[in-house]
């Protein structure tokens, strides 16, 4: 009987974890539902505070969570090319995030809901990134070439899937920001860091045999 308690109480805690709060459900729901939620900027001090903060998780099946998904999708779509966003982007310290899926015909735009990146590989591509939060600013970022993806839908159904290529520097880009993490701080702490080129499709001395 205890141990049924005492999983009723994490159990209803973690449901409590995840309600937006007062400020979050006032910056969901000002104006109308249809349209664009404003995004963040690091020029501004406070908006600033926000992208750098660490994102929790949100209810799936919340109605709240199905208008922010929404008005996310909006707001990338007023960009000049933006290819992902996440929900700190729009002020809202949530696991929810937007991506172009280059990887997909058609290169449909998705949703993501507290997307969690499982595993990644050893192997990296440099490539240059943006941000639509980061005013002129852009440079190369080492990301991994293949990442293992779990999420959730607005049902709640939970998903796993293996991307590579862009799409899954788009993830690696998007997810960072539900850590508060911006690329031009990753810029300034990869610094130190030392990488080895490899060609990734180079045979072995074994195989030149």
């Amino acid at each position: 009987m205890k141990k049924i308690s005492i999983l009723f109480i994490l159990f209803a805690g973690l449901l409590d974890a995840q309600k937006l709060t007062s400020d979050e459900l006032s910056i969901i729901n000002q104006g109308n539902a249809d349209s664009a939620l404003p995004i963040y900027q690091t020029t501004d001090a406070h908006q600033h505070k926000t992208l750098l903060s660490i994102s929790s998780e949100i209810n799936p099946t919340d109605s709240n969570t199905a208008v922010l998904v929404k008005r996310m999708k909006e707001s990338l779509l007023s960009t000049d090319g933006g290819v992902g966003i996440a929900a700190p982007q729009v002020g809202i310290n949530r696991k929810v995030i937007w991506v172009q899926r280059f990887d997909k015909e058609g290169t449909p735009l998705e949703y993501f809901i507290n997307p969690v990146i499982v595993w990644r590989s050893d192997l990296q591509n440099l490539g240059p990134e943006g941000d639509l939060s980061i005013p002129d600013f852009r440079d190369q970022f080492y990301r991994s070439k293949v990442i293992q993806l779990e999420y959730l839908d607005l049902k709640g159904q939970k998903y796993s899937e293996i991307v590579e290529g862009f799409t899954a520097v788009i993830f690696q880009h998007e997810i960072d920001h539900l850590f508060g993490i911006l690329i031009s701080d990753k810029k300034e702490k990869e610094k130190n860091d030392s990488y080895k080129k490899v060609d990734a499709y180079q045979k072995s001395d074994l195989n030149k045999r």
